[in-house]
């Protein structure tokens, strides 16, 4: 098996293959989110909080033919989630398929109204079409296993117990999970969870999974081989599988 020292003398290659622009945006936000961790396992919010552009609602107008609202499910524990619904035309569908989105970041970083994610499900709700519903899950390491799952959970629960709340458009019986990198793991276990409940309107029927971010006991000769990579490098997944599993920080299986 490849050893990350052997390993090291590929990284150029990662960085070679990509856009100037993207080389930079990962290179600086390789340097805050390692700047942002600290030794005993939690995260400097406030650093964090210069780079990650947050956005807000457009609840009473489109911008980008989307318009935007923001829904709290319990406030207690800060679990809200923002709508993304397609502006319609004489030619736009009665009604939508819900996707209810989980976004990445290792299950520590960004939320529904950081710039980059507002501006994914715009693109989701405007080109797909469908009705977005992006969740604010609790982060780790402030919010272990299981919030996240319970977090997304408990919205399906949720849009289940408030139909009202749903925009006109959005068709329930056709209910997509979906998620990036850690989003796509929550989405997974959330999905697997929504299995055994029994709901009235919310009809989960499809599982979304993009570069889905899933962990071992033991590395594996491809994860070995990040090591260098820009952001999901062998040293920073392991640190976000240890602050994740905080109460088993030895143990990084979850499948």
């Amino acid at each position: 098996m490849t050893t990350p020292s052997q390993s090291q003398q590929s990284t150029p290659s990662f960085w070679a293959l990509l856009p100037w622009r993207t080389w930079i945006s990962l290179s600086l936000l390789s340097k805050l989110t390692d700047d942002a961790r600290r030794p005993n396992d939690t995260i400097n919010r406030r650093l964090m909080s210069f780079l990650d552009l947050r956005s807000s609602a457009t609840p009473s107008a489109p911008y980008k033919g989307v318009t935007t609202s923001d829904v709290t499910v319990n406030q207690t524990r800060n679990l809200w989630f923002r709508f993304f619904v397609p502006s319609t035309t004489s030619s736009s569908p009665a009604s939508l398929p819900v996707v209810v989105f989980f976004h990445c970041s290792g299950f520590s970083f960004l939320s529904p109204d950081s710039y980059s994610y507002d501006s994914v499900c715009r693109k989701f709700a405007r080109e797909i079409p469908a009705v977005v519903v992006s969740v604010n899950y609790r982060l780790s390491s402030e919010h272990g296993y299981p919030c996240q799952y319970d977090d997304g959970l408990d919205v399906l629960k949720f849009l289940d117990q408030n139909p009202d709340s749903l925009p006109d458009l959005a068709d329930c019986s056709r209910c997509f999970l979906a998620g990036d990198s850690a989003g796509a793991n929550i989405a997974h276990h959330v999905a697997v969870r929504a299995c055994r409940e029994l709901f009235r309107v919310v009809k989960p029927i499809g599982l979304i999974s993009i570069q889905q971010f899933f962990g071992g006991e033991e590395w594996t000769e491809y994860e070995i081989r990040l090591e260098g990579a820009p952001l999901v490098s062998v040293a920073r997944t392991d640190w976000l599988w240890k602050a994740f599993l905080p109460q088993n920080p030895e143990t990084r299986w979850l499948g």
